[in-house]
């Protein structure tokens, strides 16, 4: 009779003993002993194994005698059934001290099995599955037993008379340590968190969480704001500590203090996510478990656009006194851990959301900064590790110095490639990431290609190092290979959490950045229906609003409908995605419907300088000059854009004819430090308004600036104030033929082609014949339609200047 029967059926995937001497040594002694068929002395081995200290190396040690039972040599079931008796015993002692370890009883379900235990066997495995139903091969052997039943093959095998008349109390006890295996119900889980002036974040953070956990202890290290009495409110236990620049310090600090028998720790700009509190708190019946990772998403940029990482975030842990962190900053724990037994850890589907790394935050925190110090400081105190110099890197990387992140990245690369095994470093996928986005950044394409390749062999599937080669590849021009790994991206999709990935590589980014290029291209519908799944998929991807706007606007899409489809798409449309919906529709020339967008910013943020600047301009754009002004005088001086709106108030007082208003803004200006040579133009505008001598002479530096005011008036057709304006272009310094060709380039873009005629005519007629100047009259003839007149000139330009190109266009435009 074939005994053997786990040929089908799989213990598990039991990891090779470590090389600590009580699980190698257990192990390979209790092989000896049961080639040799000494069962009592293989059996004698568990006591060994008992008396281990450490825990885990005792929970290892156990799992390896199991193993060796399992995987014992022998076919006959006189050698083998008496083994599988002593596997089935051991596990059932083990399990009558401690019922919740799902390996041992998907174990103990396998040794029943092949004792020909069927019903004993799928309670035990039913049991591990009700714990841990990710536990492996646990399925399939549930699945193994209900195959043998439907075939009928569930008669029990011959068995030794000493093992049958051992089976009834085994299978007796088996079955009641199966009805205990089950999650704990009455453990507690502490909150621990360290602080400094965070009362903008901590409220939110505690209230999530206040729920789900049994305290809060809060280790302050010196706020000034209101952080102690926010963290109060929420009934934490504040510990006041002086602070050391060691967060390992203050991290242990508030471990030392908690009381319950798991610890979640959390920093105050990380809020539990609405609706996982109550999976939180199944965690802590998980007692097979030492540490729980959490899924953390990272919310990145500047505007809140949704651009998001996500990452496995070890933040759940027993209350341990070993378990303590070291590292002054980024500081560590998971060393302190049994990484040795991967099934003493779990990925969680407890998510968090992590607002550290919006712009905002970090600006006002000035966290990078004071996080470069520190790394650096540990550098000067002898520490140097791959680890350290990648954190280094991420702050240089935070603070916008590309080049010095870039260096630390590949020191940090280069010192860990020497390390075996260096893909499993938990670091390891935001270095590579992060990395090829410094190279790119720095241009240096060639290294993201040869490098990413390295790191792609490193950690297959990592679609975040494809979507960063794409972007070199755009860089390069290179259009067909960007296409090609866009198209990768998307057919990978999204990463896995465990390579802490950006949200989107595989995804929205990819459409959208795919969708760029097919704007660039001039396929218009493909990038707008692009653009429209990334939005669809991602509503809160709001830097997916402009280009789509700007797509549906351009293929003739009316404005109204454009407004609607984003407005249906995205929800409750935030500030953010309303300012770039403005400005797309701004430049559509649906000022009336960017103004509508804009004001609904300055509702909710009255204090954007950007929104009511941008409000300034849609205002100015229908000559509503006082409503312009009125706007523009409502942003401080002092306050950010404050010189763009007191020079954009300046200019709309004089343009309605107000040399008072013009005044008062101009003292604005001055306060603001706008650049010089602007104050001295609109003062010279504003003394011809209020009927005074401008001066005779202006500086060449007020060209720019004039020339921009005198377009602006001419867009909106206000040719009152153009004329007030104008007569300061003969005051610039600058070469008099310069003034012609630039007063000519102006008249003939706003379609004044009268004035523009007669400022080339005065270029040509004052001296030397001009190339530019009779360009232009060939371009002035076509839009009078007159062909011959056209060529003629275009040919003299070309005579000229042959590779004059406006010259060429122009020649080209009439028929031979």
């Amino acid at each position: 009779m074939a005994l053997r029967l786990t040929d089908s059926l799989p213990a598990a995937d039991i990891a090779a003993p470590s090389l600590e001497a009580s699980g190698v040594l257990l192990h390979a002694r209790a092989q000896r002993l049961l080639a040799a068929g000494d069962v009592t002395a293989y059996r004698a081995l568990f006591a060994e194994a008992a008396a281990i200290e450490d825990v885990h190396r005792r929970h290892e040690a156990r799992l390896a005698l199991l193993d060796a039972g399992l995987s014992a040599p022998g076919t006959k079931a006189s050698i083998i059934a008496p083994v599988f008796a002593a596997v089935a015993e051991s596990v059932v002692v083990l399990l009558e001290e401690n019922p919740r370890e799902p390996s041992f009883v998907n174990l103990g379900g396998v040794a029943f099995y092949e004792l020909g235990e069927l019903s004993t066997a799928e309670r035990l495995f039913a049991a591990a599955e009700r714990m841990d139903p990710e536990l492996p091969n646990v399925s399939a052997n549930l699945a193994e037993i209900g195959r043998r039943r439907r075939q009928g093959l569930t008669a029990r095998p011959s068995l030794p008379a000493h093992v049958v008349a051992r089976m009834k109390d085994l299978r007796d006890r088996a079955k009641r340590v199966a009805e205990r295996a089950r999650p704990a119900t009455d453990l507690t889980i502490s909150l621990c968190m360290i602080v400094k002036d965070e009362e903008s974040m901590l409220g939110q953070c505690l209230a999530a969480a206040k729920d789900h956990v049994d305290e809060i202890i809060v280790v302050d290290t010196g706020s000034t704001d209101r952080t102690i009495e926010i963290a109060r409110e929420h009934g934490a236990t504040v510990l006041e500590t002086t602070w050391t620049g060691d967060f390992s310090a203050a991290r242990n600090v508030s471990f030392d203090a908690a009381t319950s028998d798991w610890i979640l720790y959390l920093d105050a700009d990380e809020v539990l996510t609405d609706g996982d509190g109550p999976r939180l708190r199944e965690l802590a019946g998980r007692t097979w478990r030492e540490a729980f990772y959490l899924i953390e998403t990272n919310h990145t940029g500047d505007m809140e656009d949704g651009t998001a990482v996500t990452h496995n975030a070890l933040r759940v842990f027993r209350n341990r006194p070993e378990y303590r962190f070291e590292g002054r900053i980024h500081e560590q724990i998971a060393h302190t851990l049994p990484g040795f037994l991967s099934e003493r850890f779990e990925v969680s589907g407890v998510r968090l959301e992590h607002y550290g790394y919006l712009g905002a935050v970090r600006d006002a925190k000035e966290k990078s900064r004071r996080n470069i110090d520190l790394l650096e400081a540990q550098i000067a105190d002898g520490v140097d590790s791959p680890f350290l110099h990648f954190n280094l890197g991420s702050e240089y990387a935070a603070v916008g110095d590309s080049e010095r992140a870039r260096d630390e990245f590949l020191l940090s690369w280069d010192m860990s490639s020497t390390i075996e095994n260096r893909g499993t470093f938990g670091f390891m996928p935001s270095l590579t990431s992060r990395l090829m986005r410094a190279l790119r950044i720095c241009g240096q394409h060639d290294e993201v290609f040869a490098r990413g390749a390295e790191a792609l062999d490193l950690l297959p599937g990592f679609t975040d190092i494809v979507f960063e080669q794409a972007m070199s590849a755009r860089a390069l021009e290179d259009e067909a290979r960007a296409e090609e790994l866009l198209e990768l991206c998307l057919e990978w999709g999204d990463a896995p959490s465990s390579y802490s990935a950006t949200n989107g590589c595989g995804t929205f980014l990819a459409m959208a950045a795919l969708g760029d290029l097919r704007r660039d291209q001039g396929r218009l519908e493909e990038a707008e229906e692009l653009f429209r799944q990334a939005l669809v998929d991602h509503p809160r991807f709001l830097s997916t609003v402009d280009p789509l706007a700007s797509v549906m606007l351009t293929r003739g899409a009316e404005p109204a409908s454009v407004v609607a489809f984003i407005h249906e798409t995205i929800g409750e449309p935030s500030p953010a995605a309303r300012f770039m919906l403005a400005l797309s529709l701004y430049e559509a020339k649906a000022v009336e419907l960017a103004e509508v967008e804009l004001r609904a910013v300055l509702a909710r943020q009255p204090e954007s300088g950007p929104a009511r600047l941008a409000l300034t301009e849609a205002l100015l754009s229908q000559s509503r000059y006082e409503d312009a002004a009125q706007e523009a005088m409502a942003i401080a001086p002092g306050a950010a854009f404050g010189a763009e709106a007191a020079r954009a108030a300046a200019f709309a007082h004089l343009a309605a004819g107000s040399a008072d208003g013009a005044e008062e803004a101009l003292r604005a200006a001055r306060e603001a430090e706008l650049f010089e040579p602007e104050i001295v133009l609109l003062d010279a505008w504003r003394a011809i308004v209020a009927g005074e001598t401008p001066p005779a002479t202006l500086p060449a530096e007020t060209s720019p600036a004039l020339f921009v005011m005198l377009e602006a008036l001419l867009r909106v057709t206000d040719v009152d104030a153009f004329v007030t304006l104008v007569p300061l272009a003969e005051a610039v310094s600058m070469p008099w033929r310069e003034r012609r060709e630039k007063l000519a380039q102006l008249y003939f873009r706003r379609g004044f082609l009268e004035s523009a005629a007669d400022e080339w005519i005065a270029v040509c007629e004052g001296g030397v014949p001009d190339a530019d100047a009779l360009a232009g009259l060939s371009w002035v003839a076509v839009g009078r339609e007159l062909p011959d007149d056209a060529r003629t000139l275009a040919e003299e330009a070309l005579n000229l200047q042959p590779d004059h190109a406006w010259a060429r266009a122009a020649r080209e435009r009439v028929p031979a």
